[in-house]
């Protein structure tokens, strides 16, 4: 009786159920439902023709491609990042951790700031890269830079506590039965760590859509060429247009809503795969 009252420290289910669902109505049902209701009200006619303009097709393959990009990159330093916090101890291993997480404390504005005064003609990259023909400020490769900046933490916090639960058993007894380090990482080590860097990297690149702080400062919002659909959006408010934002940022909630629901389900594959393979 005292172990099954210990799994129940708050009120009673109803109540605790009831405060969740209230909290979530206000803070993340209800605004997204006030934009759905905006873009029902305007009529396919007017949706398509905001949501398909040059103007729009060109925000959305700078954002997708920029944000492609910054996951992949996002994908292989971060598992190499969580590999070395949980395999290795070396001096200074603390503040690397803490490093990790900065981009979640530090406000994208100042964010943005930084990575132009890094990548200017007289910054510390800028000096180096520019004389050699890479130009990353008011470019692509800008917006690149301020989306891996921001998104990285999701893949190092989402692979690392899984990279920490491996048993080293199992490892050690592939290495007794002749397998290669390389062997140990392919066949025990990545399949179970795939689910959580798949979360990590679609989580990297959903955040990866949304940036706007940092990207606004080194883009230099330049249509069809810098321009993102989070300033484009930003740009449509600022003129009192709000049904062509809402229109937009229906795109990037659908977008970003349909990956979520497919690496959910593709997750769900892997492990049920997993585990028919045992």
């Amino acid at each position: 009786m005292a172990q099954r009252r210990s799994k129940h420290l708050l009120p009673g289910f109803g109540l605790t159920l009831g405060v969740s669902m209230l909290y979530l109505t206000i803070i993340i049902a209800l605004p997204i439902m006030a934009m759905l209701l905006k873009v029902a009200g305007m009529g396919w006619d007017d949706f398509w023709r905001i949501v398909a303009s040059n103007r729009s097709l060109a925000a959305y393959r700078i954002t997708f491609t920029s944000a492609l990009v910054a996951t992949v990159f996002n994908g292989i330093f971060g598992l190499l990042l969580a590999w070395v916090l949980t395999r290795y101890t070396f001096p200074g291993k603390r503040v690397l951790d803490a490093l990790v997480d900065l981009p979640f404390a530090l406000p994208t504005a100042v964010a943005g700031l930084v990575l132009v005064t890094l990548f200017a003609d007289t910054g510390w990259y800028g000096q180096i890269l520019e004389p050699n023909g890479i130009k990353v400020n008011y470019t692509q490769l800008g917006i690149i830079a301020a989306m891996t900046f921001t998104s990285i933490p999701f893949v190092v916090r989402t692979v690392q506590p899984v990279l920490e639960e491996v048993e080293s058993d199992l490892e050690e007894a592939a290495q007794t039965l002749g397998a290669t380090r390389w062997q140990v990482f392919a066949r025990v080590i990545w399949p179970t760590i795939l689910p959580a860097f798949m979360a990590g990297c679609v989580l990297s690149f959903a955040r990866s859509l949304g940036e706007f702080g940092a990207v606004v400062f080194i883009a230099g919002n330049l249509p069809g060429f810098t321009e993102i659909v989070s300033l484009l959006i930003y740009i449509r408010l600022d003129e009192f247009n709000y049904p062509g934002a809402a229109a937009l940022a229906f795109i990037l909630l659908l977008t970003a809503f349909l990956t979520l629901a497919a690496t959910n389900a593709l997750q769900a594959w892997q492990v049920r795969y997993a585990d028919r393979s045992r």
